[in-house]
C-alpha cells in the first residue's frame, strides 16, 4: 500500500495568531498519527507572514513532543541556508530525543527572497556547493573516523536519514547519484515531474541508506463531503497563490464563493499552472485522483498539501482522505 504523509507550514488565518498555527499543527499531527498517515513534514520559508516554520528543526520537536509515533522532520531544510555542521548538531539532537523518529529532506532553494537572503547571511554561491554540503552532513550524522577531532554532538552516529528534495532534474540526478530517496515538489512545481522521476529512477545507485529508489511525491488534496463544498474550501489556497503574484503579504483569507471574482484571466492561469497537481472534491473524487497520480507516478509515497482555512474543516479533510485511500484506522475527524 502507498504511504500518505502530511507537509506542513504552519500556515496563519486571517483573525487568528502565529501561536494558533504552530499549535494547530501540532493537533493536527496529533490525529494524523492515528489516521495512519507516515510522516508529517515541515518547511523552511522565511519572511512570510503566512508561513511560521521558520525556524524547522524548533517546529519539529514541538510536533514530535506531542505525538507519539509518527515520523516528523524537515520537507525541507534549505541546507545553504546553514552550515551542515549545525544542522548534524540540530538534527543529531532531535533524533537523541525522539529516536527512531526523525526525516532530513534538503533542498537547495532560498526558501525565500532575495532581500532575505542577505538577512540569512547567505553566500550567493552556497547553492552551488550543496552536492558537496550533503555529503558532508551526511559525514557528521555517521559514525565518528580514526582521528576525527571535530563531532556533532548530539549528532554522530545517529545517522538521521537524509531525503534529496526538488521541483528540477538536478535534485533527482543527485539524489540518485547518492542513492538517498527522492521527494518531487508537485505540489507547486510540476512541469518536471515525469522526467525527473525517470532520470532517478534509470541512474540510481544504491547506497548504505537505500537499496532500491523511493519517490515520493508532493500533491495538494482537499476533501470535503461534496464536490461542489471542496471546490469551495479550495479558494483559499488560490487566493494565497494569487497574492503571492502580486506580492500581497496576506494571512490565509477564509473561502469565497467566486473565486473568479479574486483573480484576474492571467492569475487564474498562472495559479491552476502552478496547482496542476491537485485534486479536489468528494471522497469518491478524491480516490480516483490518487489512484490516477499513483498509476502515472508509480510513487511510493505521497505527501499530501490539504490547505483549508477552518481547522476543523482542515482535519476532516485528512480525515476523509485517508478514508478514500484506505488507510484509515479511526475514520472520524476528531
Amino acid at each position: 500500500m502507498t504511504q500518505l504523509s502530511i507537509l506542513e507550514l504552519g500556515r496563519v488565518r486571517e483573525g487568528s495568531d502565529r501561536r494558533a498555527a504552530l499549535d494547530e499543527a501540532r493537533n493536527l499531527a496529533r490525529h494524523a498519527e492515528d489516521w495512519g498517515y507516515r510522516r508529517f513534514w515541515v518547511a523552511e520559508h522565511h519572511n512570510m507572514p503566512t508561513v511560521t516554520t521558520a525556524a524547522t528543526s524548533l517546529v519539529i520537536a514541538h510536533v514530535a513532543a506531542g505525538t507519539r509515533t509518527i515520523r516528523v522532520g524537515a520537507g525541507g531544510i534549505m541546507l545553504p541556508n546553514h552550515a551542515p555542521y549545525v544542522i548534524a548538531e540540530q538534527f543529531g539532537t532531535l533524533a537523541t530525543l525522539f529516536p527512531g523518529r526523525i526525516d532530513l529532506g534538503l533542498g537547495r532553494a532560498p526558501g525565500t527572497d532575495q532581500l532575505t537572503l542577505r538577512a540569512l547571511r547567505r553566500d550567493p554561491a552556497s547553492a552551488d556547493r550543496f552536492p558537496q554540503d550533503v555529503q558532508e552532513l551526511q559525514a557528521w550524522l555517521g559514525p565518528v573516523q580514526p582521528g576525527q577531532r571535530i563531532e556533532a554532538v548530539p549528532g554522530s552516529g545517529t545517522e538521521v536519514p537524509l531525503w534529496i528534495l526538488g521541483s528540477s532534474l538536478f535534485g533527482a540526478q543527485l539524489a540518485a547519484e547518492l542513492g538517498l530517496p527522492y521527494g518531487f515538489a508537485s505540489h507547486f512545481a510540476p512541469d518536471a515531474l515525469d522526467t525527473a522521476l525517470r532520470i532517478y529512477r534509470e541512474r540510481f545507485k544504491p547506497s548504505a541508506q537505500l537499496e532500491r529508489p523511493y519517490v515520493l511525491v508532493g500533491v495538494n488534496i482537499i476533501a470535503a463531503p461534496t464536490d461542489a463544498e471542496a471546490r469551495f474550501l479550495a479558494t483559499s489556497q488560490q487566493m494565497s497563490f494569487t497574492d503571492m503574484f502580486r506580492g500581497a503579504r496576506r494571512l490565509t483569507q477564509p473561502p469565497i464563493a467566486d473565486i473568479d471574482s479574486y483573480w484576474t484571466p492571467q492569475e487564474k492561469a498562472q495559479a491552476s499552472h502552478m496547482l496542476a497537481c491537485s485534486i479536489v472534491g468528494a471522497p469518491d473524487t478524491v480516490g480516483d485522483g490518487m489512484q490516477a497520480l499513483l498509476q502515472r507516478t508509480g510513487a511510493d509515497e505521497l505527501m499530501i498539501v490539504s490547505d483549508v482555512f477552518d481547522p476543523a474543516l482542515r482535519l476532516r479533510s485528512f480525515a476523509l482522505i485517508a478514508q478514500a485511500a484506505g488507510i484509515g484506522r479511526r475514520g472520524s475527524e476528531s
